[in-house]
C-alpha cells in the first residue's frame, strides 16, 4: 500500500524521484477541456495538478459525478488505507463518520493554495476495492470562486487496456505517465483482496505517498481509477506485495508493478446533492 514510509524517503535520495516532473500545460480555470485543431482534430487533454490535494499521509483530488451540481457539497477522492481512523477492516464499510480532516488544495503549477476541510466520511471501504469519498463544507461553486478551480470528474465507464494515463500526487507534487497494461480478476494483498484492478506499465513506479493519487485518462482529463499499491519486494500476497488472482486461482507476481482501483462504479452511488445512496439502481459497491 502505497504510504509514505522511510523506504520511499531513502527512494527518493537514491534515485532522485524527488525532483519535479516535466508538468504539462496547465488547464484554465474553466476547466481542462479537450482542445480542437484548425481541422478539427481532438488534441490530447492537459494534465496538471489543479484539483488534486495532498492529505497528510496520502494523495487525494476533488472530484465531482457527472451528475453533481455546482451547489453541491464537494467531494474528495482518496484510498481505504488512507482513513486517518485506521485501514477498514476485511468487509468492513464506513459510512457517514464525522471527520474534520483537512486537505491542501493544489493549483496547476502544484502550489498549495488553500486548506479544505471535510464534515465527514461519506463512504470508506477496503473491500473489493480501495476508497474513500470525504464530504468537504464548501460546494465546488465556492471552490471556484475562491481559487478558480475546477474538481476533476470521475469517468462512470470502465477504463480501457492500452489507454494513455497520469498519476498525480498531490502529496509528493509529481505527476507518473504510463499506460493501463490490463486488469486483474482479483489483487490480493494482506488481509485484503480487490476486483478487477487496474495494472499500469512499468513506467509508472509509483511511490510510498501516492496513495490515494487519481489516475488519470490523458484523452478525456476524467478520473477513471485510484491509485493504490505495488509489488514492492516481490513478495507473494504479503502487505506491499500484492498477487495477482486469475478466474482459475493461479497467482502471478509482478516485483515491481503498480496498481489502481476502479472508480466507474463510484458515480451510481451517489444521487441529487452527492449524497450517498447505497440502495440506488446500478450501485454496486460494497455494503455495511
Amino acid at each position: 500500500m502505497r504510504k509514505p514510509l522511510a523506504a520511499a524517503l531513502l527512494a527518493l535520495v537514491i534515485t532522485g524521484a524527488g525532483a519535479a516532473p516535466a508538468v504539462a500545460e496547465p488547464r484554465s480555470a474553466a476547466g481542462a477541456g479537450t482542445a480542437a485543431t484548425a481541422s478539427g482534430t481532438a488534441t490530447v487533454q492537459a494534465v496538471d495538478f489543479a484539483g488534486t490535494v495532498s492529505l497528510s499521509n496520502c494523495s487525494g483530488s476533488v472530484v465531482r459525478f457527472p451528475r453533481s451540481a455546482d451547489g453541491d457539497p464537494a467531494l474528495v477522492l482518496t484510498n481505504g488505507h488512507c482513513l486517518e481512523t485506521g485501514f477498514p477492516e476485511p468487509g468492513e464499510v464506513v459510512v457517514g463518520q464525522s471527520s474534520s480532516r483537512s486537505f491542501g488544495l493544489l493549483d496547476s503549477a502544484g502550489t498549495r493554495v488553500a486548506t479544505l476541510r471535510a464534515s465527514k466520511v461519506a463512504y470508506s471501504t477496503m473491500t473489493d476495492t480501495d476508497v474513500t469519498i470525504y464530504q468537504l463544507t464548501r460546494t465546488y461553486a465556492q471552490i471556484r470562486s475562491s481559487y478558480g478551480i475546477n474538481a476533476l470528474t470521475l469517468a462512470d465507464t470502465h477504463p480501457v487496456a492500452g489507454t494513455a494515463i497520469k498519476v498525480v500526487s498531490g502529496y509528493w507534487k509529481r505527476i507518473y505517465s504510463c499506460a493501463v497494461d490490463g486488469f486483474v480478476y482479483r489483487l490480493k494483498e494482506g488481509d485484503w483482496t480487490w476486483k478487477d484492478s487496474v495494472r499500469y506499465t512499468s513506467a509508472c513506479n509509483t511511490i510510498g505517498g501516492t496513495s490515494g493519487s487519481p489516475v488519470i485518462d490523458n484523452a478525456t482529463g476524467k478520473v477513471v481509477a485510484v491509485n493504490n499499491t505495488g509489488n514492492e519486494d516481490g513478495g507473494t500476497c504479503t502487505v506491499n506485495n500484492p498477487c495477482e488472482v486469475d478466474a482459475n486461482g493461479k497467482v502471478t507476481v509482478r516485483q515491481g508493478i503498480n496498481y489502481a482501483e476502479e472508480t466507474y462504479l463510484i458515480p451510481a452511488c451517489f444521487g441529487t446533492g452527492n449524497q450517498l445512496d447505497l440502495s440506488a439502481s446500478g450501485c454496486a459497491l460494497p455494503k455495511p
